[in-house]
């Protein structure tokens, strides 16, 4: 696993129109050491579109994963050496997705159903670069969703030389669910990742799926080596500060949610002046102070920021101060 295995931890999950560079950047601010990841992309789109454009990001985002979709093991491997060239520090590879677009391009969560193919691009992307990569999956689809079948999975990869799974627990429907519905109604089964890690102890085994709070957290550890955050690190970001204060820091050593809306605003100035959308820049911040008295306000000012003019955004430190006074 190399130099991320004691980071894994905690790690806020690639979620396709969520985990984009911006939301990183200030998942960053209020989580010095979580792992963050790229959304999903597709390997194709890599080596046949601007990949730089697809790869770009902050270096304040480090350590950064990319996860990578795709299922021809030799464009998964040269899809690989482009993010390492571009300074990943790690690959992750995509068999979670159940959305009919990626299962049409014989990807995602479909792959579960070939375990062998799984290792074959896990070997080609490890034998063509230098830094770790891990796979992402989940505990079974269809009717293959016994715990041989999750074993025979894992297994197998593990062939390949794959050491750190990453496991929504919850089994995915490629067939009569929306992508939004195999979030929810498939039930967890957290006692299954743990079994896993409890037959495999020397596997990296990262928890994902329906964990909402610190307290969660804190249960997920004492069975597995970590703890990735889905949706809630979007709709709450402060989560992150919570979590990052329980296992690593005190919080007077973090940023306040001051600070943290300071220097964020400060990252907006300087994207505005490239082009970046105003709504794309503002729009993370909309649940840092979820659960607060004046939450609401601060939702509005943002929305009023983005609808009204530019310099709105300019003056959003000046705002940020009055707002928390």
């Amino acid at each position: 696993m190399g130099r991320l295995k004691t980071l894994h931890k905690i790690s806020v999950a690639p979620m396709m129109d969520y985990t984009d560079r911006h939301a990183r950047y200030l998942f960053r601010l209020l989580s010095p050491h979580s792992i963050l990841y790229t959304e999903m992309i597709n390997a194709k789109a890599l080596l046949f579109g601007n990949h730089e454009d697809l790869l770009r990001y902050s270096d304040e985002e480090h350590p950064l994963v990319i996860q990578l979709g795709g299922s021809d093991p030799a464009e998964m491997a040269n899809a690989a050496k482009l993010a390492e060239a571009a300074g990943y520090d790690e690959i992750n590879v995509n068999v979670g997705c159940p959305s009919d677009r990626v299962q049409s391009g014989a990807f995602g969560a479909c792959l579960m159903a070939t375990p062998e193919l799984v290792a074959e691009i896990f070997s080609a992307i490890q034998s063509s670069v230098d830094i770790p990569a891990t796979i992402k999956h989940r505990i079974g689809i269809d009717d293959q969703d016994s715990f041989a079948d999750l074993e025979n999975f894992v297994l197998t990869a593990v062939e390949s030389g794959c050491s750190t799974f990453i496991i929504h627990a919850r089994k995915a429907w490629l067939k009569g669910l929306s992508p939004k519905k195999n979030r929810d109604i498939p039930p967890l089964d957290y006692e299954r990742v743990y079994r896993l890690k409890q037959d495999y102890p020397e596997l990296n085994i990262i928890i994902n799926g329906g964990i909402k709070t610190v307290e969660q957290v804190r249960v997920h550890l004492q069975h597995t080596d970590g703890v990735m955050i889905g949706r809630e690190a979007y709709n709450q970001p402060w989560l992150l500060s919570e979590l990052e204060c329980l296992l690593y820091q005190g919080r007077s050593e973090l940023l306040s949610r001051s600070d943290v809306q300071k220097k964020y605003a400060s990252y907006i100035q300087t994207e505005l002046q490239t082009g970046t959308s105003a709504h794309a820049l503002v729009r993370p911040l909309s649940g840092l102070f979820h659960g607060m008295a004046g939450a609401r306000q601060w939702r509005r000012m943002l929305s009023d920021s983005v609808q009204n003019s530019a310099k709105n955004i300019y003056d959003l430190p000046e705002q940020v101060a009055e707002f928390i006074r």
